[in-house]
């Protein structure tokens, strides 16, 4: 479905796009490029990517999240843009279809918007009482029907794998067979289920881990991330650069070891003195180590504060 810019909208001011100006820097655009947002969102990466190129080149921008297209429609309309609604694990497929394949610069933007979260009916944050939906887009099953439908032990693996919560067990003793619909509900649950000392000892919210576990898996972002990580060869085209930015270890690391395999393709044993497979690498890295938001950045915009980006560039 492609959308055009006469919709409503978010409200702008939601918006601050992390690590802005690093992300156009390492993509470099060019006049006469093709570029694609994967997760466009509000536009503000990709506004920034055509304004550096003064519009002189073709932009794709993909999001799963319908209201988020409607936004980055009136951002962008200046640039004529060519919007899908589509998850970036299909950016492949929708690249070839619109004749935007391989691209010169291909841009990820990672996990849950500024704008999903400050919308609160739309369940992803406990500091609204709402709904508990979390998805990004309208179809699927919402996080109170993943509760509902999911064991003890189905739970449990949730909020440990997805959230990394160190009281996973009791947490999902607590919430197996109990009707959870609200936010509030949630978060009130999780809490019990927490030691006192434990909750007194946290610098983040109690809930924090379990509702970023339930909208992991509620939207299969991890999922969507490998099947991406996956196709990349081909997407780019010579000299063509990848940034993704993500913002909790879970993300980084199926990210890192993608790069790293891409860039490093030897199969021989570590202990062989030269290589004796003949791998020649397609890739190389332009950031060994994450990059990482400016202190002035995270003082501007707290949400940042997690997000590492790693760049990595065609042959």
């Amino acid at each position: 479905m492609i959308l055009n810019s006469n919709a409503e909208t978010f409200p702008e001011r939601c918006h601050q796009p992390v690590m802005l100006d690093e992300a156009v820097k390492f993509l470099d655009p060019r006049p006469g490029g093709c570029y694609v947002d994967g997760t466009v969102g509000a536009g503000g990466h990709a506004g920034a990517i055509m304004g550096k190129v003064q519009g002189q080149a073709r932009l794709l921008g993909l999001d799963r999240d319908p209201e988020a297209l409607r936004l980055a429609a009136r951002v962008l309309s200046a640039y004529a843009p060519c919007l899908k609604l589509s998850n970036f694990d299909a950016a492949g497929a929708v690249m070839k279809d619109l004749d935007f394949s391989p691209a010169q610069g291909i841009l990820l933007d990672l996990g849950v918007s500024s704008m999903q979260l400050d919308q609160g009916e739309r369940g992803f944050s406990f500091m609204k009482d709402a709904p508990l939906d979390m998805r990004m887009s309208a179809e699927g099953i919402n996080a109170a029907q993943l509760i509902a439908s999911s064991s003890r032990e189905e739970l449990k693996n949730i909020i440990k794998r997805y959230g990394e919560e160190p009281f996973a067990g009791p947490i999902a003793r607590r919430l197996a067979g109990v009707r959870v619909e609200t936010t509030a509900h949630l978060s009130r649950l999780v809490e019990e289920a927490l030691p006192a000392g434990e909750r007194r000892r946290r610098k983040i919210h109690p809930a924090t881990l379990v509702f970023q576990a339930l909208r992991i898996a509620v939207n299969d972002e991890l999922g969507c991330l490998q099947r991406f990580l996956d196709g990349i060869p081909g997407l780019l085209a010579p000299g063509g650069r990848m940034v993704i930015i993500s913002y909790h270890s879970l993300e980084d690391r199926l990210v890192k070891q993608a790069f790293n395999s891409y860039a490093h393709p030897c199969l021989c044993p570590p202990h062989l003195p030269v290589c004796g497979c003949g791998a020649k690498a397609a890739f190389r890295l332009l950031s060994k180590r994450p990059l990482r938001p400016a202190d002035r950045e995270v003082a501007r915009n707290p949400r940042s504060r997690s997000a590492r980006m790693r760049i990595l560039e065609a042959l």
